[in-house]
């Protein structure tokens, strides 16, 4: 059985990473059967397709109902934050988010921050950032802290850690804390929450994440089951949640079917074990809750999405991450093959408004688009259409507008004249008449080298005879002998 390969030790590119992956028979493993179960989980928490295909189509159309609204949304949320005695911040970028974290910390003084589960601060890489100024960032969930602790990236949105087996878990935790081996998976959660329970206690300041921000109420809403994210916003004195502007919707009624959906379809569950309502800091009559309350609003990207009719359905997300668990690309080689914060299909999609298509090149085809990331969509992204425009966007030629930062990573005029070629042969018959005569007197002369393909195939040799020639052959010959053609 081959050895699993630290994240840090890959080699750079996207197919590099993937060889890696495939010649790891245990990551395999780990996916496959997680995979399975997930998949199983899912179904079982959908047995009526009606009222399964009904919900999705509602999720849509209050994603879409949302976005249409984006602006005005942001701003009465803001505002309604603002009047519950929130702070907002705005952040373009993930710099200029991470200073404002800073910022809040440093004026506390504080250095010690326990965080929930956050795939925005992931995005931020809040922890090296906060590291560096010396300030330690403990991850509270206890697949992020498994991560963490062995010096990796989360390798799923929802399962940070479901990469690796509890044997390995056991290991690490043994190595890292001191403590006895054990193939029990409660014994090891106990191991992992004693170490954060007193780490609670000694924070400066709590990080969240926000799964939906309600404009109406200025309700930031989290989901959770174990209880950290509890914990992370409200046991420390000051609460810094940070998100994506797109996770903003209008009212409470319309969280109702896409917290449905989102749980159902995440882990297959009806409910998670705490929905969190946070909409404002401790009052004077309350005995717990943090003295502040800070949201930081994150763009970086969305807002490109955002500015394409297409495109801006990558919005719709609730980081559910049922895709990944359908997509047999992502289930093979894993998440940290990516190489990004956001791996799957979701991440083909959302990544590259984030940090431009040249910086990942090989994610808008690194998908056999089979549609079932689409088809268990619990808000109906389509996603194998984005990603067919992805790949448009990917080829553009430098003198076309782009629309997704970093447009036209993989143009190339020798491709692109190829097609014209192409293209010319096949709308005039007399070319292409012409050629195919050229080709089946000529075939073994064709080059045993044609690019990537022949790096794993035998290159195709023209037969003596094409198929118009064999039917129209065939058609004299019974035409000569009196038959019916």
């Amino acid at each position: 059985m081959s050895q699993r390969i630290p994240v840090t030790e890959l080699t750079s590119s996207f197919r590099g990473r993937a060889t890696d992956a495939l010649a790891d028979s245990q990551l395999r493993t780990n996916f496959r059967v997680a995979m399975d179960s997930l998949m199983q989980k899912r179904s079982d928490a959908f047995p009526d397709e009606d009222e399964r295909e009904g919900l999705r189509e509602l999720g849509n159309q209050i994603k879409a109902r949302a976005l249409s609204r984006l602006p005005d949304l942001l701003e009465q949320l803001e505002a309604k934050l603002t009047e519950n005695g929130v702070h907002v911040h705005w952040a373009e970028t993930t710099e200029e988010a991470n200073r404002i974290v800073h910022t809040i910390i440093e004026s506390k003084q504080g250095s010690q921050v326990v965080k929930g589960k956050s795939m925005v601060s992931e995005e931020m890489e809040m922890n090296d950032y906060l590291a560096e100024r010396d300030i330690e960032c403990l991850e509270s969930d206890m697949g992020e802290y498994i991560v963490q602790l062995d010096g990796e990236k989360p390798s799923h949105i929802i399962m940070p850690a479901i990469h690796k087996n509890r044997r390995q878990v056991s290991k690490l935790f043994h190595n890292k804390l001191g403590v006895d081996e054990t193939d029990d998976v409660n014994e090891l959660i106990q191991i992992g929450r004693r170490t954060l329970r007193k780490k609670f206690l000694e924070a400066d300041v709590g990080v969240s994440g926000v799964n939906f921000a309600i404009a109406e109420t200025g309700t930031l809403l989290l989901v959770e089951n174990e209880g950290n994210g509890r914990m992370s916003t409200t046991v420390p004195p000051v609460h810094v949640a940070v998100t994506g502007i797109e996770k903003v919707v209008a009212n409470l009624r319309d969280v109702v079917p896409l917290l449905s959906l989102l749980t159902r379809s995440a882990l297959g569950q009806p409910i998670t074990t705490y929905v969190n309502m946070i909409s404002g800091p401790r009052k004077a009559d309350e005995l717990d809750g943090p003295e502040e309350v800070h949201l930081v609003l994150l763009d970086n990207g969305r807002s490109g999405a955002f500015a394409d009719a297409q495109l801006r359905q990558t919005l719709n997300c609730i980081r559910c991450g049922a895709c990944m668990n359908h997509c047999p690309v992502y289930t093979r080689v894993g998440g940290h093959t990516y190489g990004e914060v956001y791996p799957g299909p979701i991440g083909k999609i959302v990544t590259p408004h984030m940090v431009g298509l040249d910086h990942v090149p090989d994610h808008p085809s690194a998908s056999s688009l089979c549609g079932a990331c689409g088809e268990v969509c619990p808000v109906k992204i389509p996603i194998p259409e984005l990603l067919q425009r992805l790949r448009q966007e990917n080829v553009k030629s430098p003198e076309e507008p782009p629309v997704v930062k970093g447009s036209g990573a993989k143009y190339s005029r020798k491709e692109r004249a190829l097609w014209r070629i192409w293209a010319t042969l096949n709308s005039r018959p007399s070319l292409y008449k012409g050629l195919l005569w050229a080709a089946t007197r000529f075939g073994k002369l064709t080059p045993g080298k044609l690019g990537p393909w022949t790096d794993n195939h035998t290159a195709p040799i023209p037969a003596r005879r094409s198929l118009h020639d064999l039917a129209k052959a065939h058609l004299n010959a019974q035409t000569k002998s009196g038959g019916q053609p």
